[in-house]
């Protein structure tokens, strides 16, 4: 991981917005680059005045949409055989496609939405939801709403810790669990506020 980390930080301070896009985009065409260490990485580049931080964001998020596309599709075109062949020339994980499909058979299309945030699962949702031909413009609405928070949270981690960058790097691989914490105390209370009512019971 440290190796992985000392070239993405190469990388994205070497080109910049570009990198951050086809990183991102590369992410989530479920090539395993972790988005925690790139999107902090980047805000921290923000925080010394390299790149703009909303740049940073906007370059992360669309990466995010587009390489959500790819997956997208290449489930939707080649289904699971295809994705079981050729997976492993990308670094494909058989394991973490399994957990998606699992998620997205138990959940369904919200699943795009809440794996954004999830260990692994978050890299590989696109494949089930275009397995499963899920409308393209419900997959790319929830992959949007999911992008957008964890993108920017993470550049904003970034920016605000500045030069305590180290520190940042050796706790990254934590974030997904608080994220996924979060949005679960989210939704279990959104859920218990809108449950509906008990109907009243006919009158005699």
């Amino acid at each position: 991981m440290q190796g992985l980390s000392l070239v993405l930080e190469h990388v994205i301070r070497h080109y910049g917005i570009i990198a951050i896009f086809i990183t991102m985009t590369l992410e989530s065409s479920c090539i395993p680059l972790p988005s925690e260490l790139i999107m902090t990485f980047a805000g921290f580049e923000a925080w010394q005045g390299n790149i703009s931080f909303t740049a940073a964001v906007f370059a992360g998020v669309i990466g995010n949409i587009v390489g959500s596309l790819v997956a997208y599709y290449a489930g939707s075109i080649g289904g699971r055989p295809l994705l079981l062949r050729y997976g492993k020339y990308i670094f494909f994980s058989k394991k973490h496609f399994n957990s998606a499909e699992h998620w997205f058979a138990r959940y369904g299309s919200i699943t795009v939405l809440i794996a954004r945030v999830l260990p692994a699962i978050r890299t590989f949702i696109s494949l089930p939801a275009g397995i499963a031909n899920m409308k393209l413009t419900k997959f790319l609405l929830f992959t949007t709403i999911g992008s957008i928070p964890w993108v920017y949270i993470l550049t904003l981690l970034g920016y605000q810790l500045g030069g305590h960058w180290s520190s940042i790097d050796q706790h990254t691989s934590a974030l997904p669990y608080v994220f996924a914490t979060l949005l679960i105390v989210i939704l279990v209370v959104f859920f218990l506020r809108n449950r509906p009512t008990t109907r009243q019971s006919k009158k005699n």
